[in-house]
């Protein structure tokens, strides 16, 4: 797909699988929130997802937004493709000249690193600093974190706030999910893509986005952030990308009946 003159393209890795109501539920616990949903799950009341990240073509720059999980397989988690994804549209790893994490998640940054080493090794690698501090620098880091990002440090280039990264693309710091979640947004030729991270698990959560993801680590932060995310681009040009809503495909938010919907583009 193309934002003016930057091209944008799915980078598939793997699947997941949660049981819908174990993790996207209403505060208070209502049973029935996935009653007007059950369309989005299969026969047993899972949600499956897909799991990647995005490729963002501009005549300068290569740019990765997340990574996907990485090779591993799980009975909930399965990944390896990304690689062979991101060849098959005509990039290698060499090629990629920035990496941009939307936060860091195991499923967003599975290919970062593998036994040790740096898989896009000519990337500079960014995300928000709130996030870095969190997940590897902070006292209460995760290990595994730590392990699959601690190789990144001399190619990271932490930001804070609402900054310009590169020609054409801008983040804006989105907490909620993850202390320093953020959205990337690609703009040229007047129009505009919105890189949304997990702001988004589900579909679901655009006509319902009281539906709150259980790993959130402020949930009301997130929900927040959702509504203001939905609300400006609700029936207007710009596209959307997620990579857990349905097929890693691009579409838009639209108002159906006072409902807003996802719709493919």
């Amino acid at each position: 797909m193309k934002i003016g003159s930057i091209e944008i393209l799915p980078v598939y890795d793997g699947t997941g699988r949660e049981v819908a109501r174990e993790v996207l539920t209403r505060t208070g616990g209502d049973t029935d929130a996935w009653a007007c949903h059950e369309n989005l799950l299969d026969a047993r009341g899972n949600l499956e997802f897909p799991l990647g990240g995005f490729l963002v073509r501009s005549q300068s720059r290569t740019v990765l937004i997340d990574v996907g999980i990485g090779g591993i397989e799980s009975d909930r988690y399965t990944g390896g493709a990304f690689i062979d994804s991101l060849r098959s549209l005509g990039t290698a790893p060499e090629d990629v000249t920035d990496v941009l994490f939307t936060h860091l998640h195991f499923d967003h940054v599975g290919w970062a690193t593998r036994k040790g080493e740096i898989v896009f090794p000519n990337a500079t690698h960014r995300v928000h600093a709130a996030d870095w501090e969190h997940f590897v620098d902070g006292p209460d880091a995760v290990p595994g974190a730590v392990r699959k990002l601690a190789p990144l440090r001399d190619r990271l280039e932490p930001f804070e706030g609402d900054v310009t990264l590169l020609p054409g693309l801008d983040a804006r710091h989105s907490p909620g999910h993850t202390p320093g979640s953020s959205i990337y947004v690609a703009s040229s030729g007047g129009e505009r893509a919105l890189f949304l991270g997990d702001v988004v698990h589900s579909a679901a959560q655009i006509s319902d986005p009281d539906l709150r993801w259980i790993h959130d680590v402020d949930p009301d932060a997130a929900e927040s952030v959702r509504r203001s995310v939905l609300e400006s681009a609700a029936d207007t040009s710009q596209v959307i990308a997620a990579p857990h809503l349905p097929g890693m495909r691009f579409g838009r938010v639209i108002t159906v009946a006072e409902t807003r919907h996802w719709t493919i583009v």
